[in-house]
């Protein structure tokens, strides 16, 4: 039973600083929704145009309905706030469906449902995240994965979540600095 107490103390934990911005929902097709996700046409040149205009990175997030790792990047990872904070603050986080069929656009132009873009990407489990470089410049021409500048295969520990976040936002990638729970290209 809900009290007053319970209700203030709710809202109150809400409005600390530091307190993660919204919580995790899961959406009608049952992949969890962060209010500040991408909402996206999904033409990806476009979305690396406009997450670099606005000084953030670009990334796509894959998810799968009952996906427990999913559940727990969700409610333990992104729950964190300075996890949340500095993902929402840098990133702009395309979520797709590993199985789903909305059309996505290419660099090279490639239109293809989202279950076939992950496998044109060799994306094999979820949750996986794939980091994008901050211009389209040369993409259309490489190999899908060479697209990428960095790919966190699956979930690593807390602390090595926000770590791979950090590298790719301060381009550690060119100088190959890698950690052993990310690919980096």
């Amino acid at each position: 039973m809900l009290t007053r107490r319970t209700i203030l103390a709710a809202g109150l934990a809400t409005a600390l600083p530091g307190a993660a911005s919204a919580r995790a929902t899961l959406g009608e097709d049952g992949l969890y929704k962060l209010d500040w996700y991408l909402e996206s046409f999904l033409d990806l040149g476009e979305d690396v145009m406009a997450a670099t205009a606005a000084g953030k990175r670009f990334a796509i997030l894959w998810g799968l309905k009952g996906c427990p790792a999913c559940r727990r990047m969700h409610e333990v990872h992104l729950a964190d706030p300075q996890t949340e904070r500095y993902i929402r603050e840098n990133f702009e986080i395309l979520h797709l469906n590993i199985l789903g069929q909305r059309p996505v656009t290419d660099f090279d132009g490639t239109r293809l449902g989202e279950k076939a873009f992950a496998a044109r990407y060799a994306i094999e489990g979820t949750p996986s995240i794939q980091f994008f470089p901050e211009t389209t410049e040369g993409l259309a021409s490489r190999a899908p994965v060479a697209r990428e500048v960095a790919r966190m295969p699956s979930l690593p520990d807390p602390a090595a979540f926000l770590a791979l976040f950090r590298a790719v936002r301060e381009k550690r990638y060119q100088s190959g600095r890698v950690s052993a729970h990310v690919q980096m290209g």
